[in-house]
């Protein structure tokens, strides 16, 4: 039986979009996603939980993320998760797990949240893309 990996987040963008490419000139986005909740704990009182998400997207979803996306956005992402590891310049073994995201869609511009406006459709997916 064959494995399900899908990642859904709805968060605000903790920085702009960093933009490189890659050898081959692939383009590379990533950036930081907080996702927040709220509880009440047993002696009533709130306690806010953030939790901070990195994001990767590659190829043209990325050159679309880095030109729509900025820090404060709330924003839909979905994709899979992905742990790499790498050993660092003094020979220690690393790891980080990111979300490799296939799709995005803009909730609410940073102005918006200020406004408490209305949400936008605006977004794109992988499907979009020529590969």
């Amino acid at each position: 039986m064959a494995g399900v990996n899908k990642v859904i987040l709805i968060g605000n963008l903790g920085k702009d979009p960093e933009l490189k490419y890659l050898e081959g000139n692939i383009a590379r986005v990533n950036f930081s996603l907080a996702t927040s909740e709220s509880f009440k704990d047993k002696n009533g009182n709130r306690i806010d939980q953030t939790e901070w998400h990195n994001i990767v997207m590659w190829r043209t979803l990325a050159e679309t993320a880095e030109k729509l996306l900025k820090k404060g956005m709330q924003v839909y992402i979905e994709g899979r998760l992905q742990t790499r590891q790498w050993n660092d310049k003094d020979g220690n073994k690393r790891s980080t797990t990111e979300i490799v995201a296939d799709q995005f869609v803009i909730l609410q511009r940073r102005d918006q949240n200020q406004q408490n406006s209305g949400d936008s459709n605006e977004g794109t997916n992988s499907s979009d893309l020529p590969f």
